[in-house]
């Protein structure tokens, strides 16, 4: 069984994260497994021709962007290990200084899951992975009820142990799990996942979800916290965009962050990207939080994992 006795410092008091937030212009967290990881990340799904790889990176390297999330099947790895190649010393920076995270496809689950961690390192062109996630409970070809799923996922994640112990992944972690894909996980590993990345926006608050994160000392990171675009036209997020002077996006990416999750805002248009950084230098009031958090209904923009076995 997996001995949990790790501190996750994102669910750490809200002012003294506050406090971080401010003193950085790439805020981070601390994982359970000692890595620092940046609050902000810039998404990449979609993001695949050349010329907006390029002008997404240099507009979030430049507003203080530190952490990039692609995956096998957005892709685009090796354009984004190609242009971070290019970009990084123009801005001073190394591959130290960076956060990259890609993710296992479901095509790969099961035994192919060693070859295709090893191909993406290989695309991104780059020594490790700072976080590497199983990007779906299922397998691709196999239906949700299928019962070979739950020994696809625990053979995915003893070949990322694997790697995580060669120092080929940093961090190891999970997209899209469900409470009972967590706990199963638990009860199995060697090494805990350091992060769950699921959808979460105030239509969707995960709260239980959350709490069985903070329960084992794992991360939690939302995308989708613009609800595709659709949570920026609702009427509450934009009363409440009103009354700080900011926008629809901010506000939203803002009430996740300042519940200690941690956001990916996905954009290719330079000035989103610009904007969507600028989340670190204002507050909602509680009423305001409360407000957004009230939304919740469970609305899905995404894929719905709960089926799967």
């Amino acid at each position: 069984m997996c001995q949990c006795l790790y501190v996750c410092h994102y669910t750490i008091k809200l002012s003294k994260l506050v406090a971080e937030m401010s003193s950085s212009a790439a805020p981070s967290v601390l994982l359970n497994n000692g890595v620092h990881m940046p609050i902000l990340g810039l998404g990449t799904y979609k993001i695949k021709d050349p010329e907006e790889v390029y002008q997404a990176l240099e507009a979030a390297l430049d507003c203080g962007y530190r952490s990039f999330d692609s995956a096998a099947v957005y892709g685009n790895e090796a354009e984004l290990g190609r242009v971070l190649k290019e970009l990084l010393p123009k801005h001073g920076l190394t591959r130290e200084d960076v956060f990259i995270t890609s993710k296992l496809s479901p095509k790969d689950q099961g035994e192919g899951a060693m070859e295709a961690a090893l191909h993406s390192l290989s695309e991104l062109d780059m020594d490790y992975i700072d976080l590497y996630l199983i990007h779906w409970p299922g397998t691709r070809g196999l239906s949700v009820s299928d019962q070979r799923n739950p020994g696809n996922r625990a053979q995915s994640w003893a070949a990322l142990e694997e790697l995580h112990a060669q120092g080929k992944l940093k961090a190891i972690g999970v997209s899209n799990y469900t409470q009972g894909h967590m706990r199963a996980l638990m009860q199995s590993c060697k090494v805990p996942p350091a992060l769950l990345q699921v959808e979460c926006h105030p239509k969707l608050c995960q709260t239980e979800l959350r709490s069985v994160c903070k329960e084992y000392g794992v991360c939690f990171q939302a995308y989708s916290s613009l609800g595709k675009g659709e949570l920026t036209k609702d009427p509450v997020v934009i009363e409440v965009a009103k009354t700080c002077e900011r926008t629809p996006a901010q506000v939203l990416l803002r009430w996740a962050v300042q519940q200690g999750v941690l956001v990916l805002p996905k954009s290719s248009n330079p000035d989103r990207v610009k904007d969507n950084a600028k989340i670190f230098d204002f507050t909602l009031s509680d009423s305001d939080m409360d407000r957004l958090s009230a939304l919740d209904c469970g609305y899905r923009c995404c894929w719905d994992p709960c089926e799967v076995v």
